[in-house]
């Protein structure tokens, strides 16, 4: 049907298309959303014969999904149990002023992001902090970057923090217990430089702020539900640092919960993002598609020696790439496509993680640059509009000292 020359000429133009449409906005004439435009790619990867359907299916990470719906049905759990609404209302109480609230809110969304999947974190978090710093008579905007950029930083530390961590945990083979002990100072340093420098950044706003209303009544909380939950993620954390699959594990403990809960199962499915695990899925077989071309390995050969040859300047020449990247194609494909090349560099165990490092920390770089973002700025679209500038403008320096501050920590633990 196609030549070989062709079929390269319509993977490369199949790619491109779906990144156009997965990174701008929604055009009038296609109004697709992120995981129909994925989909779009999807079909048409396999539409042109560029994939046979057998080369589809053998492209998608089973391992990467089934990771993200155990961490989905735990978080759904805590979620419906009131947890969240609960850690949002105790933030505000026990804080104080307003700006002992901006640390414990950052402290707060960095941890959980590090235990749940960042976006889930947010989306569970941004209605609730919204709701209680309006009626708290607090500005806004520095709450928001806070819960955004430190649902970013937080999450590096963990393989089940983001979606590109997942993805790099099952690409790179790394183990749970050594990719957490190597990343726990740099996310630690992260979430203390963006703190230091929204506290900077802010420093009139907050000191002018008061908290001129009570958060109201404490939230209800299903302590049984909660309890279980709890446990069930103590208990799945406890075998990914034994060394247990981490798909598998995350999948029992989320199953578990289902059985002992005893709460309507259809209300808990619901609350997982379908939508996400598409998106994965599709990308998957739209970035295969790209490799086959054999484009990905030629620009690889064309830069490589970019990289420089020892493991140090490696890493911060690659920090540097995958920032930028992660950026211009987002982190998710970024991290597919050139995930591949880490093998022939000189530590491809420590490459992972400055690879982890560097995608996770661009995401506060701009409003785009991160679902985590959009999710925390639309939230307050009723309260707020955030410019492009009003992130940036703090975005910029949080991302550029973080990723200095990280990458060296990095390389002093695990280099």
């Amino acid at each position: 049907m196609w030549t070989d020359l062709q079929r390269e000429g319509l993977a490369i133009a199949i790619f491109a298309l779906t990144y156009v449409l997965i990174s701008g906005r929604r055009l009038k004439i296609l109004p697709l959303n992120r995981p129909a435009a994925a989909l779009l790619g999807t079909v048409l990867m396999v539409g042109t014969g560029v994939l046979t359907p057998e080369q589809a299916y053998r492209a998608v990470d089973y391992d990467t999904l089934v990771l993200l719906l155990g961490m989905m049905l735990i978080a759904a759990y805590l979620h419906l149990g009131g947890f969240f609404d609960w850690a949002a209302h105790w933030t505000l109480r026990v804080a104080g002023t307003p700006p002992r609230l901006l640390g414990y809110l950052i402290l707060t969304s960095g941890v959980l992001s590090a235990l749940l999947v960042n976006d889930t974190v947010c989306l569970m978090l941004s209605p609730l902090v919204v709701r209680v710093i309006v009626r708290s008579g607090l500005p806004l905007l520095p709450y928001l970057l806070a819960l955004a950029m430190s649902a970013n930083l937080g999450s590096v530390c963990t393989l089940v923090g983001n979606p590109q961590n997942m993805i790099i945990g099952q690409l790179s083979g790394l183990s749970f217990r050594g990719f957490t002990l190597d990343l726990l100072p740099a996310a630690a340093a992260g979430l203390f430089i963006q703190y230091a420098l929204l506290r900077l950044g802010f420093r009139q706003v907050l000191a002018q702020a008061r908290i001129v209303a009570d958060p109201g009544d404490t939230p209800r909380l299903d302590r049984r539900q909660v309890g279980l939950a709890l446990l069930t993620l103590a208990g799945v954390f406890a075998g990914f640092l034994a060394g247990w699959d981490l798909a598998w594990t995350a999948l029992a403990g989320g199953t578990v919960l289902m059985v002992l809960a005893r709460r309507d199962t259809h209300e808990v499915l619901k609350q997982v993002d379908w939508h996400l695990l598409v998106l994965f899925a599709a990308l998957f077989v739209v970035v295969e598609g790209l490799n086959l071309t054999g484009l990905p390995g030629q620009l690889y050969e064309r830069l490589r020696g970019l990289f420089g040859e020892t493991a140090t300047a490696q890493a911060w020449n690659l920090a540097w790439f995958a920032a930028a990247g992660s950026n211009i194609f987002s982190n998710v494909p970024f991290v597919l496509v050139a995930g591949p090349w880490l093998e022939n560099f000189a530590h491809p165990p420590l490459m992972w993680k400055v690879m982890a490092l560097a995608t996770t920390f661009a995401g506060n770089l701009t409003l785009l640059g991160s679902v985590a973002n959009l999710i925390v700025v639309e939230s307050a679209r009723g309260h707020l509009e955030v410019g492009f500038w009003d992130y940036a403008r703090f975005g910029i320096p949080v991302t550029l000292l973080t990723l200095v501050a990280g990458l060296i920590l990095l390389l002093a633990v695990a280099g």
